[in-house]
């Protein structure tokens, strides 16, 4: 058994004291202790890193066995590899076992023939493709976890980046980087043979959309297709149809399927009767940085041009879900053109009369990872409610929505859902105080745990406490927020303030790997979080009222919640703070730096925006800030400036730790070197941290590590009793 891994059954009272995580004293939320509890030793930035992450479960068609991939950390090499898990979920004491699929695995899915499909780059998948290529495999398995096979698929000239069964396992859609005039899957190598030469420049025309994006630069007449094959005896026959219609046909799509940066297969969906595919694209032309239009297209498989099912919103519309009956389409979509927060409906369109309808127009509430029962009769969503990201039912007919409650005390954050038959839910849950483990639902009540990962090794750390507090913030308005420090420890602590990104976003109560409260808490610092005006989970209004007031209300907000933190908790030294947060988090510790420049001893900017202007000329999704401050910066110089971090430099006293990251495109790397600028100009004591290949996060095994432990050696330095502020 993995050292990491452990069943409800192995755990004993551990397994029994997470499912009831989140008791409702104080809103408490922290993995329960064990015994002795007294000589636990805190959590390290080693063991955030090397803390094993569990992804989402493929299932098999009659809803008995589970397979899941578990991402493990070396701890020394710091190099990361994905194993994959199989488990019986009739059985809560069942064992789980590791499969040895005899290479690499990943992506994996079960087919309507219970054999796993999974990508792997193993040789041997024949004469089409390159050693060492990303193909299909496939392989069947016994209850005990052994493999006969496995068997390759596909044998393509490109890497696969992802595949979807059909629902009778005769056909099978694969998407990679395919130059757009190819006619069939693979047939431009890499993608890059149409380009021009003799030099390696990359030619980019105003009239075709996005030059780089995210983390990368684009590749000219390349983007991510769809193409359908048959199977015949597990492999793939004839040449395949594009999802997007012929190069060069009007009617056609040019575009990336599944979308960029974040897509996947939620993107892509089969008809239940494996008739047509509905997929999700966003028209690549001189709009698409300044557009959220993301429509629904369904493509009957002939290889013509796609039908646009959702050309009527030009907002967006996504995660196309067909009822397993084959009568609906449900999907989600906002209303306003140009805002990429706006509230997801959940809308269902007749199949026979092509006509759609919002079901959830009158739910305050954003939902998210739509799915169907097999009986098509409830969809089942989560949405982020107040600190929680609970899970949802809702009826189809009437579109009442009802809140499940499927873990004793919080919810905290779950993810993942998926309906099995017998009114079961499998799903993921995490926490400030654990990361994420299966559970399973049982008639829609409260859930068991079926496989703890990480959880012998994090219940054996010492523990933290996550408190829930609310105050009156701008307007009079309630705000929420979060107090997580190290349970049952002596003396005063030093406040750090958390500051989250977006900023349409939350720091609510789940784990992360990048931004974790538990782990910075582990140091003996009270971490402080504030979930100030323009956050998710509160209702529409309250995310909308950050619109051209970055600097405003959520400045009084975070100034408000940090009063009334230390209020409720005297434990906390307010004299001794820093604050701390990356993108819009790291815009505000900057304007912190210029507006309330004395009343913190340090402060911590990651990817934060400095300069509003330069920012609006070199970001790539420019639907952000125009409609964050009411248009181009040409059209709004006024609301820009009015925020702008740059024009308060003079006012900058506090020392401060900046990083960035070289491959950001959402907030260039510039934006943090000109912060440090202004810091060396000003004699201000600061560091500067630069990583050439992160992108706007740090994901990297060494590069987190290194992050860690020189945010820590910062806060050290300015708030612990021996150190520099101290002195």
């Amino acid at each position: 058994m993995n050292r990491y891994l452990a069943t409800a059954a192995a755990c004993g009272l551990l397994a029994t004291a997470i499912a009831a995580t989140g008791a409702p004293l104080h809103a408490q939320d922290s993995p329960a202790p064990i015994p002795a509890m007294e000589t636990a030793e805190p959590m390290t930035a080693r063991d955030l890193v090397t803390m094993p992450r569990l992804g989402a479960p493929t299932v098999t068609g009659d809803g008995r066995y589970a397979v899941f991939a578990i991402t493990v950390t070396d701890d020394e090499t710091l190099k990361r590899t994905s194993e994959l898990h199989l488990r019986d979920l009739t059985d809560l004491d069942a064992a789980t076992t590791k499969l040895d699929l005899l290479g690499s695995a990943r992506s994996a899915a079960f087919g309507p023939d219970n054999w796993l499909y999974f990508l792997s780059d193993r040789e041997g998948a024949g004469t089409g493709s390159k050693a060492g290529s990303v193909q299909v495999w496939r392989a069947s398995l016994e209850a005990d976890g052994s493999v006969k096979g496995p068997l390759p698929v596909t044998d393509f000239g490109t890497d696969v980046d992802g595949f979807s069964l059909s629902p009778a396992g005769d056909a099978i859609a694969v998407w990679a980087e395919i130059a757009r005039d190819c006619p069939r899957f693979g047939c431009d190598g890499d993608g890059t043979a149409h380009l021009p030469s003799p030099g390696n420049g990359r030619l980019y025309d105003g009239a075709d959309g996005f030059y780089r994006h995210w983390d990368t630069w684009e590749t000219p007449g390349t983007f991510s297709r769809v193409f359908v094959f048959g199977l015949e005896n597990g492999k793939t026959v004839g040449d395949g149809k594009a999802l997007d219609g012929p190069p060069g046909d009007g009617a056609s799509i040019t575009g990336d399927t599944p979308t960029k940066p974040f897509g996947g297969g939620e993107d892509i969906a089969w008809a239940a009767d494996g008739s047509a595919i509905y997929f999700v694209a966003r028209k690549a032309d001189g709009d698409e940085p300044t557009s959220t239009n993301l429509d629904i297209y369904r493509s009957d498989l002939d290889g013509g041009a796609p039908e646009n099912l959702t050309a009527g919103n030009l907002a967006t519309d996504t995660s196309p879900v067909p009822s397993p009956d084959g009568r609906y389409l449900a999907y989600l979509a906002m209303a306003r053109p140009g805002y990429e927060s706006d509230k997801l409906t959940v809308m269902l369109r007749d199949l026979a009369s092509g006509e759609s309808r919002a079901l959830t127009p009158d739910y305050d509430r954003s939902f998210h990872s739509l799915a169907w029962t097999p009986d098509s009769r409830w969809l089942v969503a989560t949405a982020q409610d107040v600190l929680d990201t609970p899970a949802f039912r809702i009826d189809p007919q009437t579109g009442a929505v009802e809140k499940l409650d499927l873990m004793a005390g919080n919810e905290a954050h779950i993810a993942n859902v998926m309906p099995l038959p017998g009114e079961r839910l499998l799903f993921a849950r995490d926490s400030i105080g654990s990361p994420s483990h299966l559970f399973l639902s049982d008639g829609w009540q409260q859930a068991k745990p079926l496989v703890l990962v990480g959880g012998p090794e994090v219940g054996a750390m010492a523990s933290v406490q996550t408190t829930r507090f609310s105050f009156a913030g701008a307007g009079g308005d309630t705000v929420w927020g979060q107090i997580t420090k190290l349970e049952g420890a002596d003396g005063p602590m030093p406040a750090i303030l958390y500051i989250h990104g977006g900023p349409q976003g939350s720091f609510n109560d789940g784990w992360s790997s990048r931004w974790n409260p538990r782990v910075l808490a582990s140091q003996g610092y009270a971490v402080i979080s504030v979930d100030f005006h323009g956050s998710t989970g509160y209702g529409q209004a309250f995310t909308d009222s950050i619109n051209r007031d970055w600097g405003g209300k959520p400045l009084e907000d975070l100034q408000k919640g940090l009063a009334a933190a230390l209020a409720r908790d005297p434990q906390i030294d307010g004299n001794r703070a820093c604050a701390m947060g990356a993108s819009y988090g790291g815009y505000m510790v900057n304007w912190i730096a210029g507006n309330w420049p004395d009343r913190f001893k340090c402060l911590v900017q990651h990817d934060g925006l400095f300069d509003m202007r330069s920012f609006y000329y070199t970001t790539e999704e420019l639907w952000f800030p125009r409609w964050d401050f009411g248009g181009s910066y040409a059209e709004a110089v006024e609301t820009y400036e009015r925020w702008n971090p740059v024009n308060y430099v003079n006012n900058w006293q506090t020392p401060m730790l900046v990083v960035a990251g070289e491959r950001d495109f959402r907030v260039p790397y510039t934006q943090g070197l000109a912060s440090f600028t202004a810091l060396q100009e000003r004699d201000i004591p600061s560091q500067l941290l630069v990583f050439p290949d992160e992108n706007h996060w740090v994901l990297g095994g060494k590069n987190s590590l290194q992050w860690h432990e020189t945010v820590f050696a910062w806060l050290d330095r300015w708030l612990k009793e021996d150190g520099e502020a101290g002195e």
